[in-house]
């Protein structure tokens, strides 16, 4: 079917992972060049161009983290997964309450992410885990 366009949303997808200014997960490293297994960000904006403009945080694999450190709980608003990786989050330190696993790619906008029946994981993750293969 060469030649027809591709649906909305496949295209929107597309345009929003090339326009969000976040990094690809293949080239997702640390200032020391290494590989990592997630970077968190806050303050998304509602514009998908700005989701990964705010400060963020590396994290090596594997990280096995039951209350993630004080000025980022509750404040991860958006997020890159490595490649080989998975992020298990919770919305309760300790690995307690909602549970969500993330694998490789971008998540733009964690209000995106439902997290229960009537909530999203924006400014909500409390504990995590992390490791890739």
């Amino acid at each position: 079917m060469v030649g027809l366009p591709l649906p909305l949303a496949v295209w929107a997808l597309c345009v929003a992972g090339v326009l969000s200014g976040c990094p690809e997960p293949s080239v997702l490293r640390n200032v020391n060049g290494e590989r990592v297994c997630v970077r968190f960000y806050r303050d998304s904006s509602v514009l998908y161009d700005q989701c990964c403009g705010g400060g963020y945080f590396d994290v090596k694999s594997p990280a096995d983290v039951p209350a993630i450190q004080s000025s980022w709980d509750d404040r991860v608003s958006s997020l890159v997964v490595g490649p080989r990786c998975q992020l298990t989050v919770w919305d309760k330190k300790n690995k307690r309450g909602h549970r969500r696993t993330f694998r490789t790619g971008v998540q733009l906008r964690l209000e995106e992410a439902s997290r229960g029946f009537f909530g999203n994981w924006d400014n909500s993750i409390s504990s995590y885990y992390c490791e890739c293969s």
